[in-house]
Order: structure tokens, then sequence, then C-alpha cells
């Protein structure tokens, strides 16, 4: 139980910090049995704090040696609707910030550029027929690529959630 408290002040502290639509890191308590809600973690806070972000507003999360790529809530709301994405083939070999696809909307089209070097295992199929899902969750279902990392070290090159957020503020004052 005194973890349970824990985890929620955690969640409280690291939610302002959280750009987007982050959901709290806990669920609240539901009824029984109260080992369920206990163990209804949402995980949204804890992952982005190990996001990386790009000048160009991809974000990448490793684990295990493969990064999940996505863009930002920024570039998200900046494009508007996303109405079609253009992703790459499994098996394309990427260099940090090579042209790897595009995302179409109602405004604009913008391209996507990877994060690190790597080669892509795995892309977001379900974005071919719901491409507004990179709207509607672009932390989580609304994800691109999924890649492997080459070169880890160059991961040190990317900007925290924190120096992302002040670089936001920075391009819109």
């Amino acid at each position: 139980m005194a973890a349970l408290r824990a985890l929620r002040r955690l969640g409280a502290s690291l939610a302002p910090r959280c750009p987007g639509r982050c959901g709290p890191l806990v669920a609240p308590r539901t009824g029984w049995p109260p080992a369920a809600s206990a163990r209804s973690l949402g995980t949204s806070a804890l992952l982005s704090s190990a996001r990386k972000f790009t000048d160009k507003h991809e974000w990448i999360s490793v684990e295990n040696g493969i990064g999940i790529v996505g863009i930002s809530n920024f570039a998200q709301e900046a494009l508007g609707d996303i109405v079609y994405c253009s992703l790459p083939e499994i098996g394309t070999k990427l260099n940090k910030q090579d042209e790897f696809g595009a995302l179409e909307s109602v405004k604009a089209a913008s391209e996507l550029y990877s994060p690190l070097t790597g080669e892509v295992t795995e892309i977001n199929t379900t974005l071919a027929d719901n491409p507004g899902l990179v709207n509607k969750s672009c932390y989580e279902d609304g994800w691109l690529i999924k890649m492997t990392v080459d070169n880890p070290s160059e991961l040190n090159e990317l900007m925290s959630e924190d120096a992302y957020e002040k670089f936001i503020k920075s391009i819109e004052d």
C-alpha cells in the first residue's frame, strides 16, 4: 500500500512535465479486488522520461536496442488532421537524419527524419487505415516505425523532454 501511495505521488510530480495527452501514472482505486486496481499502472509518464527528441520534432524511445519512433505532440498539432502516412519498408537502413517517410494532413505535408542510425524492423500498419491515430495518440498508438539502434551514443545528441520543451518555447517566441 505504501508503494502505491509513493507511485501516486511520483505520478503527480511527473504529470506537469508530460507533453501532450499523457495519462495518470496510477489508475484510481475502483473497488474489489484491490490487487487489480493496484496493478493497473499506466506507463506513459514513466516512458516519456526516456523519450528523446530531434529538432525536427521526431521522438524516439529505446528499449533493449529497439527504438520506437514517432512525432511530437507539437508536430501533430502543427500539422492538423493527418490523412496519409508514407512509411519505409521493413529492412530499410537509415542513417541519422535520413528522410524515411512523410505525413500528409489537410493543411500540409511533412517529411519524417530518422533520429538515429539503424534498420527498420517494423512499421505501424494500423496507420494505413487510420492515419489520424497519430493525432489522437502520438506517443502511444500513433508511433510510426521501430528500428534497431546501431549507435547508442547518438542518443546523447538528442534532446531530453525538458530540453525539447525549452526548444519549443524558443521557436514559438
